[in-house]
């Protein structure tokens, strides 16, 4: 095994002291390892996996200090950098953090496993017994951004469900994950699991995650989860199967009927909860007769969130309130800070037209009291995720019960939507017989 217990170095030179050969080679060997460790996995039993996630649960609020002593170098780093305050705040833990982290593995460990769980069973007409049942995907890599708490989220998935998991958490965690992958690693080495379940290639920077991205034949599946720049990257690039996690453009639909205090609370919540996370808003479309709308502007202004409006939503402002004009690159844009585009629609039908030209199909809210515009809304809506009256930050595998989340995936394959355990999953088919023979 090797050894990660003491703090990792930020970022080798392996990549750039290899031959571009040698890095495939290196790299390839790290897929069989994980192939190889796979295979046990998938026959490890719901209560030994159970007892590992909450082993490491136990390993991470123990060892924190080893974590937080990384985090900080990594935070450091990034300040002295010029990272902006919403992206070190996606960087950094504290023991509160930690001891989320480990929450959430120990409500994975408490989830039904879906490996073994049957899709469909029957008894055909010829007699016989098919089913179709869930089993592990087998070797799952990702590519991410400087999240640690993702490295958490995607190692506690794939092992619950039965997966090999390769990382690439990006150089401005580097340290952090590094701490985080040891301690994980040497836990499963203690509860006589392969420690190869768990790997990075993190020492092998963008060269390595490159070679990764091309190891078809390999990987079961890749997936990217950051910006936009990452996962079009992986998107474009890869030749392994991807699936592909979305950026945020959320838009949130504030309805004519709708409650002032209700809509306040909601946006406020969508927008300053946390600004550099995927669901929150970036497009509030606001119906022109909409009573709610001017306090809830006002509400906006007062957190500190810059609105960009177009000519009819500066009317509703506060007298003497600044604002830019909105343009078309605000439409699309995803913000991750306090910024927020401003539209205002005369219908349900024209806030409906306004998303499908430019969200990305991530999620999106209706904010009302009339049963009809919500049905409007919710039936027009193609998105992974649409909310009635509710905060978009509640798109997230934890907040729905799914434990964590890989991603939240905006495709329209198996996965869509947060990606939990049984989408980390596959289907087999089993067909029992007696002897029938196909005529």
């Amino acid at each position: 095994m090797t050894d990660l217990k003491t703090e990792p170095t930020i970022r080798n030179d392996n990549a750039e002291a290899l031959s571009p050969d040698e890095l495939t080679r290196a790299v390839h060997a790290i897929t069989d390892r994980a192939r190889v460790a796979s295979r046990i996995l998938g026959r490890v039993t719901r209560a030994r996996k159970d007892r590992v996630l909450l082993a490491i649960a136990d390993a991470l609020v123990s060892r924190r200090d080893l974590v937080l002593a990384a985090n900080r170098s990594d935070v450091e780093r990034g300040r002295a950098a010029g990272t902006s305050e919403y992206m070190l705040d996606r960087l950094s833990l504290d023991p509160e953090r930690i001891g989320l982290l480990a929450d959430a593995l120990a409500q994975l460990a408490g989830l039904p496993d879906p490996v073994g769980t049957a899709v469909r069973a029957e008894t055909l007409p010829n007699g016989l017994r098919m089913r179709q049942v869930r089993v592990p995907l087998g070797v799952v890599a990702a590519i991410y951004e400087a999240r640690p708490n993702v490295t958490v989220d995607i190692v506690g998935l794939a092992l619950k469900s039965g997966n090999a998991v390769i990382l690439r958490g990006g150089s401005a965690a580097a340290a952090t994950n590094g701490a985080l992958v040891g301690i994980i690693r040497d836990t499963l080495e203690d509860q006589g699991l392969p420690d190869d379940a768990v790997l990075t290639i993190d020492e092998f920077g963008r060269e390595g995650a490159q070679v990764l991205m091309q190891a078809r034949g390999r990987i079961d599946v890749l997936i990217p989860r950051g910006g936009r720049d990452l996962i079009q990257s992986v998107v474009t690039t890869a030749r392994v199967p991807v699936i592909e996690t979305g950026e945020g453009n959320v838009h949130i639909l504030l309805d004519e009927s709708a409650d002032e205090e209700m809509a306040t609370d909601i946006l406020l919540n969508a927008k300053t909860q946390r600004p550099s996370v995927c669901n929150t808003v970036e497009t509030l479309l606001v119906h022109h007769r909409s009573a709610a709308a001017p306090g809830v502007l006002a509400a906006l202004l007062r957190a500190g969130v810059t609105l960009h409006v177009d000519d009819r939503a500066r009317a509703l402002l506060p007298e003497g309130a600044d604002a830019p004009s909105a343009t078309d690159e605000d439409w699309g844009r995803e913000y991750m800070q306090l910024d927020l585009a401003v539209r205002t629609v005369d219908s349900v039908g024209e806030a409906l037209e306004h998303i499908r030209r430019w969200s990305t199909g991530h999620s999106e809210a209706i904010i009302t009291n009339n049963l009809a515009s919500s049905e409007e809304f919710v039936a027009g809506v193609d998105s992974a995720a649409v909310l009635v009256n509710a905060s978009t930050r509640f798109v997230d595998g934890g907040e729905l019960g799914l434990g964590a989340e890989v991603g939240i995936s905006t495709q329209k394959m198996h996965a869509r939507g947060p990606m939990g355990l049984s989408e980390l999953t596959t289907t087999k088919w089993i067909v029992q017989g007696s002897g029938q023979v196909r005529r």
